[in-house]
């Protein structure tokens, strides 16, 4: 959990109604992230629905199809077969970009950490430091997108 992350949240009001289009593009920017881990190409669709509509190039009704059609994708992933892990850090990738298109901005982000942490090496999820870098990415990232947004 990034602690750091959840308090410039609650500042920000992020999870307010009026701060939606922030927390679609904080959301995105955190898929973004981890975009090379994904193997289904359906989530990287969705991913360009949800970049879209950022750019208010796609509507409400379009995000939210994607959104559902992309919650199945996720929970139906096969995993990881792998002894490395990666595919475990493909469904983190893809529950990331689910979350981000559901508006569920913190959970994607929290996903999109662990897939970034889980991809350089599954022993290093149990290391809080690990995600050290990937959390502080994140609070920059919402701070200066939550200024363009003033």
């Amino acid at each position: 959990m990034n602690d750091a992350l959840t308090r410039l949240a609650a500042r920000v009001g992020l999870d307010e109604p009026r701060h939606a289009p922030l927390r679609y593009a904080f959301g995105l920017a955190c898929a973004r992230r981890v975009e090379h881990l994904l193997e289904e190409p359906q989530a990287a669709a969705g991913l360009a629905v949800l970049q879209a509509y950022v750019d208010g190039q796609a509507d409400v009704q379009a995000l939210a199809d994607a959104a559902r059609h992309l919650a199945v994708v996720a929970n139906a992933h096969r995993g990881s077969n792998s002894i490395d892990g990666s595919a475990h850090a493909a469904v983190s990738a893809t529950y990331a970009t689910a979350n981000a298109l559901a508006g569920r901005a913190l959970d994607a982000a929290g996903y999109a950490a662990y897939a970034a942490v889980y991809a350089y090496g599954g022993y290093a999820v149990s290391d809080p430091a690990a995600f050290e870098e990937e959390h502080a990415w994140q609070v920059r990232t919402l701070e200066a997108l939550s200024e363009r947004q003033k």
